[in-house]
């Protein structure tokens, strides 16, 4: 046999073209379909010796097509291995994957002992027989650290497991080949890569929505956002326990430990020094039939809590990624099932919810990872992710409840407020004054006959004329006239305006006004008898419906309500009011107030309009009352102008009124310039009447700068400053030419009924001018004294110099 060999062994060298065509014709097709074949079936490998240029470029073939396939990466990779064996003629190879848990980097086995005919499920490593050791243990951490292979010739010099060296020992032997297991591995780690954001993605997605969807407390919102990102989670079980957030007991539960009746608490506290209570539990179990457990006030020995993991963590506020815990010695997992379910607990991820405040709020705790592998870093970090946006998102919640517990004060005050404010009975009773029945059992027919018996009638106190006073009636007397004025505009029956419910409110809205110098009822009230003048006397009705005329008479009463005595500039500066309204504030407070009214069933004497009807009256409110606002009134005048210059030269009634009431934006303009031209009425008023209304106006605002002075430590501007109260007449002069001018002397034009009020105005102004030449000779007077006396020490000055000269 060995002479054969020999023998054919000197022919194939001497006729090296006969051997190439012999191995192309009949060696190449045999080798080729045997490392192709998917389970190779090798009987003695050192028979492929003198052909390892053929097999080695037909197994990189078949290496190459590993990287098409859908398996597994293990099972990828032991394909590749046992190739790799195969061409360098190794004895063994093993695999290890490199991985990191709680931010510290391991190897653990994977594939261990592959050889080229060994199986698949021999060298796969159970997950809970993993060798794991850190990086910077033996040759195994050297080239994990120093991503560098290694050539050991003797490993007796090495020393460890022999084994283990002889594995990398032959590693060495094949770096070239290890190109392709990089492959493999690199397109695994990137598939699986792309499911981890693409799972992080969806949890983070999912979250959010759920988490802007359910704001009503912490539970519902922690509850909707876990279950609905379960899928994502790749867990078989999770829970999550919620902390009590109280850092201070009430002081009777002090009292026990104070007397020594009980310890002091000695146990675990969170960072902010809260302890450790878990107040609620939620269980998710996703395995087979779905179930979701809540556990109020759970106790000590609850399976969740038992080992001592999440108390650990709600401690600490540290990530815990533990695997095979049954072999735990620090936690005291439970190594049988935790409940009738059957449920064992292998691999453990718990980490803390923590809050905006920095505030551990609860702690998230996913068991057993659905493919058995312990949880890894892309794990921590996608449930890291979760639980930090629970986390942030309990804000929300916090937002949620101060709102609603600032709706609930807002409430409880309005309804103090309203106790305070609403006309009793009794008030009510002092203008009914022959009423002796409940309203309920009166007609109100008869309720209005005896309403209109006990008001005065228009005529009797001038309430039809520009030049009404108020000085002669008492607060009580005007609550009876401003009753009178809706009987007069004849909305009363017509829009069934019970007369208990009228008469409360007109008493009511006077008792809203403060008592302060100006911005009183008083001034409320010249406003909406000023209102409905114009409406009546100055024949602005015309243009307005009557459901329109009653919402500017009812608004005109209101528009000044809780007025505080000061202006918007200095609520800016020192009232909350400026918090809560951006602009208009004085203007948006009292409109809200007068919407307070309207939603007080008693108080409401718009409740029989219709749904469209009180809409109306509340948007023509909006109109009124803001317009108020001396700061609109520059924008709005030109607008008004351009009306009065298209209806003035109109002949015909029909068409002026056609032009201003079938357009409801003119209609509009009008009549926040009608509340402007009620809101000064007071400067057209008779002259005893206006210089007396002009100084408490001076009042209030030397009160306002004296609070400027005092309190916000800054100089109040002249009209403000009493020290300057003797310019008072020049400062009116200024006020009627750049304000109130333009208003009476266009409504003049517009409608010369209203022409009284430009005279009144005219006529004060020529009185406020005598006062202002007359200060002003004053001030002349006083120059001219001192210039003589400066020129007359200057003389003497000069005389001095030439005497001594």
């Amino acid at each position: 046999m060995g002479d054969l060999q020999d023998s054919v062994e000197k022919y194939l060298e001497n006729n090296p073209q006969f051997a190439k065509e012999y191995y192309d014709k009949k060696v190449r097709v045999e080798v080729i379909t045997a490392a192709f074949r998917e389970n190779l079936d090798i009987k003695d490998p050192s028979s492929y010796k003198d052909v390892s240029q053929i097999q080695e470029a037909t197994i990189i073939f078949d290496l190459i097509k590993e990287l098409q396939t859908e398996e597994a990466m293990e099972k990828s990779m032991h394909k590749v291995l046992q190739r790799i064996c195969l061409l360098v003629n190794a004895d063994r190879c093993s695999y290890f994957v490199v991985r990191a848990r709680n931010g510290i980097p391991e190897l653990a086995t994977c594939l261990f002992d592959v050889t080229p005919t060994s199986k698949y499920e021999t060298n796969l490593v159970n997950p809970l027989a993993e060798i794991v050791f850190p990086t910077d243990v033996g040759i195994v951490g050297l080239l994990a650290t120093s991503k560098k292979g290694v050539n050991v010739p003797d490993v007796k010099q090495v020393g460890g497991t022999i084994r283990l060296v002889q594995l990398f020992f032959l590693l060495s032997l094949f770096n070239k080949y290890l190109n392709f297991a990089s492959v493999v591995a690199l397109q695994h780690y990137t598939k699986y890569m792309w499911n981890v954001e693409s799972r992080r993605s969806q949890v983070l997605l999912w979250s959010a929505s759920k988490v802007f969807e359910e704001l009503t407390d912490i539970e519902r919102q922690f509850h909707k956002a876990l279950y609905t990102v379960r899928t994502y989670l790749q867990c078989e079980r999770y829970s999550v326990g919620l902390l009590d957030m109280t850092k201070e007991k009430e002081f009777y539960d002090e009292w026990p430990v104070k007397l020594g009746d009980v310890e002091p608490y000695k146990g675990p506290k969170t960072p902010d020094g809260r302890e450790v209570n878990f107040y609620k539990i939620i269980d998710y179990l996703l395995e087979a039939k779905e179930e979701i457990k809540v556990i109020p006030g759970p106790p000590a020995d609850h399976w969740a809590l038992v080992s001592g993991l999440p108390t650990y963590v709600a401690e600490n506020a540290f990530i815990c990624n533990m695997m095979n815990v049954a072999a735990d010695d620090y936690f005291a997992f439970q190594k049988a099932a935790v409940d009738e379910t059957g449920f064992i607990i292998k691999n453990v991820l718990s980490l803390p919810i923590v809050n905006k405040k920095e505030e551990v709020v609860g702690v998230a705790t996913f068991f057993n990872r659905k493919d058995g592998k312990p949880f890894d870093e892309q794990d921590e970090q996608i449930t890291e992710a979760l639980t930090q946006f629970l986390g942030w998102s309990v804000l929300n919640c916090d937002t949620y409840d101060k709102l609603n517990k600032t709706e609930w004060k807002k409430e409880i005050a309005q309804e103090m407020v309203m106790y305070q404010t609403r006309a009793s009975l009794a008030e009510v009773q002092e203008i009914l004054e022959k009423f002796d029945m409940d309203p309920e059992d009166c007609d109100q027919k008869e309720m209005y006959k005896l309403l209109r018996a006990n008001i005065p009638e228009a005529k009797d106190v001038d309430l039809l004329e520009f030049h009404f006073s108020d000085f002669p009636l008492s607060e009580f007397d005007l609550i009876k006239c401003g009753i009178r004025c809706f009987f007069e505009l004849g909305v009363v029956e017509k829009f069934k305006v019970p007369a208990e419910i009228l008469t409360r409110w007109m008493y009511t809205v006077r008792k809203g006004y403060r008592d302060i110098t100006y911005h009183n009822w008083r001034h409320g009230f010249n406003v909406g008898q000023t209102m409905f003048c114009l409406l009546q006397t100055g024949r602005l009705r015309k243009y307005y419906s009557d459901l329109d005329a009653f919402a500017m008479v009812a608004a005109a009463f209101c528009h000044d309500i809780d007025h505080r005595g000061t202006n918007n500039l200095y609520q800016t500066n020192a009232a909350p009011l400026a918090k809560l309204h951006g602009s208009s504030i004085l203007e948006r407070h009292h409109l809200e107030y007068s919407k307070t009214l309207m939603a007080e069933e008693n108080l409401n004497i718009f409740q029989n309009l219709q749904k469209r009807q009180f809409e109306t009256v509340q948007h023509l409110h909006d109109v009124c009352i803001i317009a108020t606002d001396l700061a609109l009134y520059f924008k709005k005048r030109t607008m008004f102008q351009k009306i009065v210059d298209a209806t003035e030269p109109m002949p015909d009634e029909k068409e002026a009124i056609a032009y201003v009431s079938n357009n409801p934006t003119r209609k509009e303009i009008i009549m926040a310039m009608m509340m402007t031209g009620c809101d000064l009425s007071a400067i057209t008023k008779p002259w005893e009447v206006q210089s007396k209304v002009a100084l408490m106006v001076a009042a209030e605002f030397w009160e306002q700068g004296d609070l400027e002075r005092n309190v916000l430590q800054q100089e109040p501007i002249p009209m403000m400053d009493r020290n300057k109260s003797d310019e008072l007449p020049k400062m009116q002069c200024g006020f009627i030419d750049f304000v109130c001018s333009f208003v009476y002397k266009e409504f003049s034009r517009f409608h010369k009924e209203i022409t009284p009020m430009f005279d009144g105005l005219n006529n004060n102004r020529a009185h406020w001018k005598e006062l202002a030449d007359v200060y002003q000779a004053k001030l002349d007077a006083i120059a001219n004294e001192k210039k003589k006396l400066e020129e007359a020490e200057n003389k003497k000055g000069l005389f001095y110099t030439h005497f001594f000269s």
